[in-house]
């Protein structure tokens, strides 16, 4: 079976087209074009690096220089997010008939931090970040600020109650629940970061001006990623609430490394011990680590063990202050001018995408479908799955798909047709694109 999505040469021409928009694009025909591409380049990217292939996409970002690129396309996307769409919301005439559009956009943000996560593992890319990179370091900040604040851990709550609710408000609870995995995608990205970068403005943005070992102290203590319900221990695993056993209450998740490995990097590199200050509250915060540090854990991370007698020292003694160094610190631009070139204007600009952009006629759908159909192979999104595919009306392990238009699972018949009258619009759009590129095909052959 080929699950390749490009060849090289393919992929070289997206990532040289590659470009930023202004925030009145975002959702304009040229920006999703550009989605399109970036959708392809994550799914490759991933096919590459699970397959231990050749990495042409991360090779290609770095060598035409557009990680900067895909840094700037991520904040643009969430400040419109944050400044546009909850504006979008109110707007009383707003209530369109299809959501799709809009979800493409929210969900642009969640594929260009899944590109990053694959790509950043490579120091060579980290390094092509150049100045964005503080860019993306203010960014992962802000998500795992959020994560640690739990704002958005039980957002799957009210996830699936979407009877009584208008098609804006599951947009915005789609929304809220996608942001929950955005910010662990953030969480492996500053890992990273601390892995990679020896820049003096970098260490001195994520620890002195962010503290960023404190932020991951909270994230230690409060774990957003596991959660008891009805008597049983649940964690965060593969994008989705899983079960654990007993015996496995004690095994620690990706997440869950990601973030110690983090933490032994700020704090255990000689150049972040020197920039770092371990006042009396820094210090105390630190020590909070010393009661997670079992044995067991140790066990599953035996490089802990220098953290360990790293904090054993700290506790009784006082590290001599931070030293001073004169050095022009750089300050990050990309979010900051965006604001700037837009404060004032989000509401115009709401009511500028409502007209424009968001009113798509039903040819302007199907056109949607055809180019998705196109970018999602059906094969290839089976095989990025790290399970197989569940109903998608009882959410049991499925193994019959819908035989019109191949993008739906389902357990049983009944199933499926509980689940028709749901499924019937979508299911027609992509059966008819499907049927209109196969007819393109034979066409031209």
């Amino acid at each position: 079976m080929d699950t390749s999505v490009l060849l090289p040469v393919e992929a070289e021409g997206f990532i040289q087209s590659l470009e930023t928009f202004s925030l009145k694009e975002v959702g304009s025909k040229r920006w999703f074009k550009q989605h399109e591409y970036i959708e392809k380049l994550n799914m490759q990217a991933i096919l590459n690096a699970s397959a231990m292939h050749d990495e042409f996409v991360n090779e290609l970002l770095v060598s035409l220089g557009k990680i900067p690129i895909l840094i700037h396309e991520m904040i643009l996307v969430e400040v419109w997010k944050q400044k546009v769409f909850p504006v979008m919301c109110q707007l009383q005439d707003f209530n369109p008939k299809n959501t799709f559009h809009l979800y493409m956009v929210i969900h642009h943000e969640a594929t260009i931090i899944n590109l990053l996560e694959t790509v950043m593992f490579h120091k060579a890319s980290c390094e092509a970040a150049a100045d964005s990179l503080l860019d993306l370091v203010d960014y992962c900040h802000r998500k795992l600020t959020l994560l640690a604040s739990e704002a958005i851990r039980d957002c799957d709550e009210t996830h699936g109650q979407k009877e009584a609710t208008s098609s804006m408000k599951e947009l915005q609870a789609q929304s809220t629940s996608l942001e929950f995995e955005i910010s662990l995608k953030s969480l492996a990205v500053l890992r990273y970061i601390t892995d990679h970068t020896d820049s003096i403005s970098v260490i001195n943005r994520m620890l002195c001006t962010h503290n960023m070992p404190c932020v991951l102290v909270q994230l230690i203590d409060c774990s957003p990623w596991s959660r008891c319900r009805q008597g049983e221990v649940q964690k965060y695993i593969d994008g989705k609430w899983q079960k654990i056993p007993v015996e496995d209450h004690l095994k620690m998740t990706k997440l869950d490394g990601q973030v110690w490995l983090s933490l032994y990097n700020l704090l255990l590199k000689e150049d972040c011990q020197r920039k770092y200050d371990f006042n009396s509250f820094n210090k105390n915060q630190l020590l909070k680590l010393r009661g997670f540090l079992t044995d067991v854990l140790i066990d599953q991370l035996p490089n802990l063990v220098e953290l360990q007698r790293f904090l054993a020292h700290l506790s009784v003694s006082d590290p001599p202050p931070p030293k001073k160094e004169l050095i022009f610190e750089q300050i990050p631009q990309i979010r900051n001018y965006i604001v700037k070139e837009n404060s004032g204007k989000w509401k115009a600009v709401a009511k500028y995408q409502v007209k424009e952009t968001f009113n798509p006629s039903e040819s302007d759908l199907r056109q949607q479908a055809q180019r998705l159909a196109q970018t999602y192979n059906l094969d290839v999104m089976e095989s990025l799955l790290p399970e197989k595919p569940k109903c998608g009306f009882c959410g049991k392990e499925a193994s019959k798909r819908c035989s019109r238009c191949q993008g739906e699972w389902y357990c049983h018949r009944e199933c499926q047709v509980k689940h028709w009258s749901k499924h019937k619009k979508s299911c027609q759009l992509m059966a008819e694109a499907t049927e209109k590129i196969q007819r393109d095909l034979h066409i031209s052959s």
